[in-house]
């Protein structure tokens, strides 16, 4: 059977090695206005998939949050980056579906705003939300009893049309960061605070109710249905991203937050003991996966998975192999072996996404969607 799978391959690699990952039907554009900043918007009639929002763009191009830069300085893992501006959008589909709603990054709340809300509270900057604190004359005891727990704000903004020539913002989803780990210095020496998942669900909610009675005194938002979620970081050397921790959604008359909804959700690094411990079935099938993966080729080193779980249930498995090829027939030649891998080895009731790298580029995807029998499968050029 893999060898079978591999033939079939040969030829499709080939002619996917130019195609684009991306649905390539003809888009139709539409420009229209934004009502409150009277800003010309193109909007595209077409999505790449069902699954994703049709983006609001200027002239040829998305776009750019008005603060998009205060993520990248505020959270220290690029995992955490990802999935917290990632899975706000995620968790907006159940609020905001992607068949109603177009969507663009953040354009209320500008980079000086946020750093103002996401620094300490002092006399010259009264907006601050995290505890105030003389860091230049605190102790040890200061700091450990007022921590920084919030890290990062992220907007997004959720449009419909009007009329044909007209979309206005409907809809606002909120995310707030929260540090696990709270690292410090006093005394020319280093120390860290650990939050515990309750304590950051009790100041998130705070936090979110600060906002809200914020975002409620904006003439323009004052209406607007607004979406809270609450996301734990994880440490800043983690391989795997932290998670959401609660959502609720505000409707556009009210100036209170009434009931939060939990959210079970959880990423587990493949291998290790946790996943061998909580997930053994799904860790087995990865650990049978990586032998026959070394078997094929010895000097492959550090392969890893992300397992995304809901609920206590896998829904996508996303695996890097990193491996130094020395020709383009080499790549080739592995891509099939692992492709004809996940299909014989993976169940099909969740996705799996496989990144075959080099030292310093992407050589190939492959990706099998939950319920599908053959994967696709790309290999750069």
């Amino acid at each position: 059977m893999r060898k079978l799978h591999a033939l079939l391959l040969s030829s499709l690699l080939f002619i996917s090695a130019c195609t684009p990952v991306f649905d390539n039907r003809e888009e139709v554009i539409q420009e229209t206005k934004d009502e409150n900043s009277n800003q010309t918007a193109i909007v595209p009639s077409y999505t790449m998939s069902e699954e994703n929002y049709r983006m609001i763009l200027t002239e040829s191009s998305p776009k750019v949050a008005k603060a998009r830069t205060v993520t990248t300085n505020q959270m220290g893992n690029r995992l955490d980056i990802a999935e917290f501006e990632s899975g706000l959008r995620r968790h907006s589909k159940e609020y905001f579906s992607p068949e109603e709603y177009f969507f663009q990054p953040g354009q209320f709340l500008s980079q000086d705003t946020l750093l103002s809300w996401l620094s300490r509270y002092t006399e010259k900057n009264e907006e601050g939300l995290n505890p105030e604190l003389n860091e230049d004359e605190a102790s040890e005891e200061d700091f450990r009893q007022n921590p920084k727990y919030i890290s990062n704000i992220i907007e997004q903004d959720y449009l419909v049309k009007k009329d044909k020539k007209v979309v206005e913002v409907q809809g606002v989803t909120i995310g707030i960061s929260l540090r696990t780990v709270y690292n410090f210095t006093t005394e020319d020496r280093d120390y860290k605070e650990n939050h515990s998942t309750e304590e950051l669900l009790k100041k998130g909610k705070a936090y979110a109710g600060e906002i809200l009675t914020r975002l409620r005194e904006r003439e323009e938002l004052k209406d607007v249905p607004i979406v809270f979620a609450l996301y734990e970081e994880e440490e800043a050397r983690s391989k795997v991203p932290g998670k959401f921790l609660s959502k609720t959604y505000v409707d556009g008359s009210d100036s209170k937050i009434k009931d939060w909804k939990s959210i079970n959700e959880k990423h587990v690094l493949f291998p290790s003991k946790e996943a061998e411990k909580d997930y053994f079935e799904d860790s087995q099938i990865f650990s049978d996966f990586r032998k026959e993966v070394s078997d094929y080729f010895p000097n492959f080193v550090g392969m890893i998975g992300n397992g995304f779980y809901v609920d206590d249930e896998l829904k996508q498995v996303s695996i890097d192999i990193p491996i130094q090829f020395h020709s383009q027939s080499e790549v080739v030649g592995f891509t099939q072996y692992v492709y004809s891998l996940v299909v014989e080895m993976f169940p099909e009731h969740y996705s799996v996404e496989v990144n075959i790298k080099s030292m310093d580029r992407q050589e190939s995807l492959i990706v099998k969607k939950a319920g599908k029998e053959e994967p696709f499968v790309h290999i750069y050029e």
